[in-house]
């Protein structure tokens, strides 16, 4: 995303932001490329990541060198050679001279919440691994972290993720960061499978994801499509750009910012039906998901016309459905923003939220606007990631994890109250 500036000198600063504490940046760290295992062989799965599908399944998703059928093999014990079967399908596609492996998937079901299932995909294959069901009813834990990328610095925030007991992990968007360099997104699958195949990672779609080149490759979104299929027909949505899924009372839209968003358009159209849908006496928070932060202090990304007009095309929808939380990525930082709609704090308001703090290679946004907007609660430019735990009916608490020196350090928390209990709030 963002333009890159001097990396040795940017974490060299001791850099003061409004809002946070002061400290002594670690030093920029190194892409990783993670190449294939030489354990495994041309039709062992490699690349293994879950998603929820529906209410009660979940698609396991991986890849292998050679052809092979697509099936897994289920069940509650780790002796999975009994188990239930799982036929799937099988795809591949093309970027300029690159050609992908056998994308293989499979939706397995339906399955008891909060229970562990082994699995083991393909033919050849003697790695079982296991996944934990999210609960049916609250607590629920999400972690949140955007722009990841593949560097020293996600490896980092992956381990400090993988240590926070989580249900699902969210992304808005910008994951590989390959750029059109398609085995870059082999190895990022590789990089983030430790934690993608035990835990439902939903994902949206970030600028990073678009990848085309004028005449020589004019798709978008050829990579992440075929990769990253999400439950897109299962809420009703024409577009695996976005989406909406509900776990555990929370009810949570993935929203494109990179797809039409115009009045009449598909999303548009699909937005105002899928928000009209939700019960919140049975799914009382609702969180929404972008990429291109509508509210933003800091001076990157100003202006954008997935930022602006997308606030101006969506946020009264959001607003009038009463949205507790959005959070987006896009800015590489962190910014917390009082509840707030039309640029005013207002009760009714969702908690905008931007953690674009993942790791990716581009550095981070240091440079905020000053002084700092009454609206903008918290900001501070450091890599990291978030946890956002819905206790009950009517609490939620939300804080960010900041990255410093290989530990975890809570900078940033609070406690947040569902509008579905302000009598104010009423629609």
């Amino acid at each position: 995303m963002g333009a890159t500036e001097g990396f040795a000198l940017l974490f060299a600063l001791i850099l003061l932001f409004d809002g946070a504490a002061s400290y002594r940046r670690p030093p920029p760290r190194r892409d990783l490329y993670v190449p294939l295992s030489p354990d495994l062989g041309p039709i062992s799965p490699q690349q293994v990541h879950i998603s929820l599908v529906g209410k009660d399944k979940m698609r396991i998703s991986w890849i292998t060198e050679d052809p092979t059928p697509a099936t897994v093999k289920y069940g509650t014990s780790p002796g999975v050679n009994n188990g239930i079967l799982a036929n799937g399908t099988t795809s591949s596609y093309t970027y300029m001279t690159y050609t992908s492996g056998q994308i293989h998937e499979a939706v397995i079901g339906p399955l008891k919440p909060n229970t562990v299932y082994y699995y083991r995909c393909g033919l050849d294959s003697t790695l079982v691994s296991n996944f934990t069901t999210p609960p049916a009813q609250f607590p629920i834990k999400f972690a949140v972290a955007g722009d990841l990328g593949q560097t020293d610095w996600t490896s980092s925030t992956l381990q400090h993720i993988s240590k926070s007991n989580y249900n699902v992990f969210l992304l808005p968007g910008d994951l590989a960061y390959a750029d059109t360099e398609q085995p870059r997104w082999d190895s990022f699958a590789r990089l983030v499978e430790p934690l993608a195949r035990h835990r439902p990672w939903m994902v949206t779609q970030g600028n990073h994801e678009i990848e085309t080149i004028p005449v020589v490759h004019p798709l978008p979104f050829t990579s992440y499509n075929a990769r990253w299929h999400v439950p897109f027909e299962e809420s009703g949505s024409k577009s695996n750009l976005y989406y909406s899924f509900e776990v555990a009372g929370v009810h949570v839209v993935m929203l494109g910012s990179y797809a039409d968003f115009s009045p009449g358009s598909d999303q548009y159209k699909w937005l105002k039906s899928d928000l009209g849908k939700v019960d919140r006496g049975i799914t009382p928070w609702l969180v929404v998901l972008i990429h291109a932060p509508w509210y933003n202090s800091n001076y990157a990304h100003q202006g954008e016309h997935e930022s602006v007009d997308m606030k101006k095309d969506m946020e009264e929808t959001l607003y009038e459905a009463r949205v507790d939380v959005v959070f987006a990525g896009h800015v590489h930082a962190y910014e917390r923003f009082t509840r707030v709609y039309n640029d005013e704090a207002n009760k009714c308001g969702p908690v905008h939220i931007t953690i674009g703090d993942g790791g990716n290679r581009e550095g981070l946004a240091t440079k905020y606007k000053n002084p700092q907007p009454k609206i903008s609660i918290f900001r501070e430019a450091s890599f990291g990631h978030g946890e956002f735990n819905v206790v009950n009916e009517t609490h939620a608490q939300w804080s960010w994890h900041r990255n410093q020196d290989d530990e975890s350090l809570i900078s940033d928390t609070v406690w947040l109250t569902s509008l579905l209990i302000d009598p104010s709030c009423k629609v």
